[in-house]
């Protein structure tokens, strides 16, 4: 005779009879100009248990019900530059024609990626943001700051700059540049062609938890008073990130370590793409990862951590005729392709890249690069594995070459 408690309540909870159902949903339909709902269903999670399924098409699927109605989720999706990128042409040809001062067209020449499954949410994945800017020679962006964190991820050739906390950053293609959340920051293009770069924020993680702000008041001794709009002066020489912090493993002990009034933030806030390269071009002989290929973390130089609390980045390359095995986890990533082209299969759909292209793989699904091309290709990636680190709910599997599935991250 089983007499374990929690057998004993399974059996006694008992489906909803079909009628009762219909008479709930019933009263459900007069009362919801109430703006409430009766409960018809246990607090049903919306999200099945992906991990114990091995399919590709059958992982990330919902649960039925009020819960899981009442929840989006993202799709796989793949920006194709060459589809995408002349829209900032049209942006920009509008600016320079508009009827309102230049600046302040400047500071709205983007578009956002919008993820076909979020319903119009300005949102790749259910916690990251990203957009795509173009600054025209001359173009200049108030100082500013905000509660996300943001990060800049620089496509074209030159990338302008942007200064942050009076530190000026010249850029170039590759280039990541970091405004934590609480410094203070400005944009300009002082080169002679555009520039263009893909912002990166966790906004949806801010404003879920209403902590979404602006301010525009820069302190009256920090404005460069030569310029027609309010931006910072320089009071940090060029190149002060990268001297303080880009040498691992070396970290100045006199300097307080902190950016802006923000916390928990890497106060290296220049992380260069020609750094980044050579880096994986010096481990591009080891075996590397089956899964990831050659990958790198670009982490905080003085403890080691993400970059950010909610937002964690890094580059992998997946080199010439390399096919890494299939990899899902709970975190959502957000793929920049900096150099190459190749395939990525996710969830059991197949996405052909290629340089500039950006494509989301949302928590939950099958990922697996596919490199068959005569050079290496490299990937930026932006994802919010650090916050679900933090809130114990990251977890990875790995498919190995014989089908079976091991557990990476538990």
């Amino acid at each position: 005779m089983d007499t374990d408690p929690r057998s004993t309540m399974q059996q006694a909870r008992a489906p909803l009879a079909a009628k009762a159902r219909e008479a709930m949903e019933k009263l459900n339909d007069e009362a919801g100009h109430l703006a409430i709902w009766l409960r018809t269903q246990a607090n049903a999670p919306s999200q099945r248990p992906w991990f114990t399924h091995t399919g590709d098409a059958d992982a990330g699927q919902m649960a039925q019900g009020k819960v899981a109605a009442g929840q989006m989720k993202a799709s796989p999706h793949l920006w194709k530059w060459a589809e995408i990128s002349p829209y900032l042409d049209k942006i920009a040809q509008i600016a320079a024609n508009a009827d309102v001062p230049p600046v302040e067209f400047a500071e709205r020449q983007q578009f956002l990626l919008v993820n076909p499954g979020l319903g119009g949410r300005l949102q790749v994945a259910s916690t990251i943001r990203c957009a795509v800017s173009i600054y025209n020679p001359g173009d200049l962006a108030r100082a500013h700051l905000h509660t996300p964190n943001a990060s800049r991820t620089i496509l074209s050739d030159t990338g302008g700059y942007t200064n942050v906390e009076g530190e000026k950053i010249r850029a170039a293609r590759g280039d990541l540049i970091l405004t934590p959340n609480g410094t203070w920051h400005d944009h300009g293009n002082d080169d002679d062609k555009p520039v263009v770069w893909i912002d990166t924020l966790d906004w949806p993680i801010l404003e879920f938890l209403d902590c979404i702000w602006l301010d525009e008041h820069v302190p009256a001794d920090v404005i460069d008073p030569r310029a027609n709009v309010p931006i910072q002066k320089a009071v940090l020489a060029e190149g002060y990130s990268h001297r303080a912090y880009a040498r691992g493993g070396l970290v100045p002990s006199f300097l307080t370590h902190n950016r802006g009034a923000g916390h928990g933030v890497s106060p290296h806030v220049h992380y260069r793409g020609s750094d980044i390269r050579a880096a994986l071009d010096g481990l591009k002989g080891e075996k590397g990862d089956g899964y990831e290929g050659v990958a790198i973390d670009i982490v905080n130089p003085v403890n080691g951590a993400p970059l950010f609390a909610t937002l964690g980045f890094g580059a992998q390359m997946i080199r010439a005729g390399e096919e890494t095995l299939a990899k899902r986890e709970t975190s959502n990533v957000v793929y920049v392709v900096i150099e190459g082209r190749g395939q990525t299969e996710i969830g059991g759909q197949t996405f052909d890249w290629q340089e500039n292209d950006i494509f989301v793989v949302p928590n939950f699904l099958w990922r697996r690069h596919v490199n068959k091309g005569p050079k290496d290709a490299v990937l930026y990636t932006m994802h919010d594995r650090p916050l679900l680190q933090k809130i114990g709910q990251h977890r990875v599997q790995g498919r190995r070459r014989d089908g079976s599935v091991e557990q990476l991250v538990v």
